[in-house]
């Protein structure tokens, strides 16, 4: 019996920066770094309500402005480490801090709660209704 060949899936179609299973070229994606940026990514793409509430020009710029945090954590570090900053440290960490502020003005700054319809109590209270009305 010949084996029919199944089509491939669109994640497989796909680039790996596209379907996620990859976000920077030429690193090792299980170090710390990789780790806390895959959390600053879903961490962002949570306040925006989810991955399917996101457009395409919104989930870039969340990954900039993920990568952009990372790297001031880093130069946080450094300073931690090296007790002081110098004058062109400071001088790049504020400019990143500042284009980090305007790409996150850029996809909003609150929180876009997810719609869970029905809340949960509204249910609670209209199934307690129903069985009441029941008996």
């Amino acid at each position: 019996m010949a084996r029919t060949r199944l089509a491939p899936s669109l994640r497989a179609l796909r680039s790996a920066k596209s379907n996620g299973t990859r976000l920077l070229d030429g690193c090792d994606h299980r170090t710390a770094r990789m780790r806390r940026l895959r959390d600053l990514i879903g961490m962002h793409i949570s306040d925006l309500g989810g991955e399917d509430a996101c457009s395409a020009a919104e989930l870039s710029l969340v990954r900039r402005a993920s990568l952009l945090t990372l790297e001031l954590e880093v130069l946080e570090s450094k300073f931690d480490q090296e007790g002081e900053a110098s004058l062109k440290q400071l001088e790049t960490y504020q400019r990143v801090a500042g284009s980090l502020r305007r790409l996150l003005e850029s996809i909003g700054l609150k929180r876009r709660p997810k719609d869970i319809t029905p809340h949960p109590l509204d249910f609670a209270r209209a199934f307690d209704r129903a069985k009441a009305a029941a008996t």
